[in-house]
């Protein structure tokens, strides 16, 4: 058997008036002529997301989930150089502090998933000066909550600027140019545009970072679609990490719109994956990556309950056999 546990992305549709992500524009903070209040008001915005977040854990740990991927938009404007003299991490240290005792005192597993232009592989020399600093953030705000960074950041392998080859090897020349600190929070996907499982694959091995392996996306992108092939792979990426191994799932929207994500998981879409690696590890966190966020973990809680391969263990983890 293999112990699955369910998590979700960010935001608790759920909850009313909770959202993690509040922001604020460079423009608007440049609106407000009194510097100080311009602060005081991002500051705001600041603590009210770590509050909205601290708010969601609550909302997950009564409803046994255990695993949960944090915005990284907690901060708003803390990379941007308009505004180096804020020091970001002194105006939130309590409410760190607090989620972080919430995250330990209820063993919940917790992680980012940086944007889009947070690019290792990049050719531009300030692209990846800011994508350190990005992750720099990350690495800040997990050390705030005392919850150790190893493995905490899915990244994807980025673009393939015209030539996939060059790109991997290019994402091998900027690793070394990334603090160890950095390095060690990495942990890379497959996708479903650009870098299949093996591409993923080869610089997971070739640079000792684990394997998040997204079954979506590799239904929408492969060479070869046989990725239970190179399953053991995958499972040995996670060999020297403090970590479950970890997976996303999703569903498509439709035929049509195939790499999209639907609104819920389809239960036996997700079933066909757990057959065929049930027994091969002994738990196995699955981050649900849906339109409905936390409304979809509980439908495919339901959906699956009957399922005569599943064991209910609680609200949002169970057996598969």
């Amino acid at each position: 058997m293999t112990l699955v546990r369910l998590g979700y992305v960010a935001m608790a549709l759920s909850l009313q008036n909770a959202s993690p992500s509040q922001t604020m524009t460079i423009q608007n903070f440049s609106k407000i002529q009194n510097r100080d209040a311009a602060m005081l008001k991002l500051e705001r915005i600041t603590r009210s997301n770590l509050h909205n977040t601290l708010r969601i854990l609550r909302h997950n740990a009564a409803h046994d989930i255990k695993f949960y991927r944090m915005t990284s938009r907690l901060v708003p404007l803390a990379t941007y150089e308009e505004l180096p003299d804020w020091n970001y991490m002194d105006a939130i240290t309590e409410e760190l502090y607090e989620i972080g005792e919430f995250v330990k005192e209820h063993e919940m597993r917790v992680d980012f998933h940086p944007d889009h232009f947070v690019l290792v592989n990049t050719p531009k020399k300030d692209v990846l000066k800011m994508t350190v600093k990005t992750l720099m953030l990350h690495k800040r705000l997990l050390d705030g909550m005392s919850v150790h960074p190893k493995h905490r950041c899915v990244l994807h392998v980025g673009g393939m600027y015209g030539d996939r080859q060059i790109a991997l090897e290019r994402f091998v020349e900027n690793w070394m140019l990334i603090p160890p600190g950095i390095q060690e929070m990495i942990i890379l996907e497959n996708d479903d545009k650009s870098f299949h499982l093996e591409d993923t694959l080869y610089l997971c091995e070739k640079l000792g970072v684990p394997l998040v392996f997204d079954y979506h996306h590799h239904l929408a992108h492969h060479d070869n679609e046989h990725w239970e092939e190179e399953w053991e792979r995958v499972v040995n990426s996670w060999s020297d990490s403090h970590l479950p191994i970890k997976m996303h799932i999703s569903s498509p929207k439709s035929e049509k719109q195939f790499r999209s994500h639907a609104e819920y998981v389809d239960s036996e879409m997700f079933m066909d994956f757990l057959n065929q690696i049930k027994g091969s590890v002994e738990q196995i966190d699955c981050m649900i990556e849906a339109k409905k966020k936390d409304e979809a973990l509980f439908k495919l809680m339901r959906d699956l309950k009957d399922h005569p391969n599943v064991e209910i263990v609680d609200g949002a983890s169970f057996y598969v056999k």
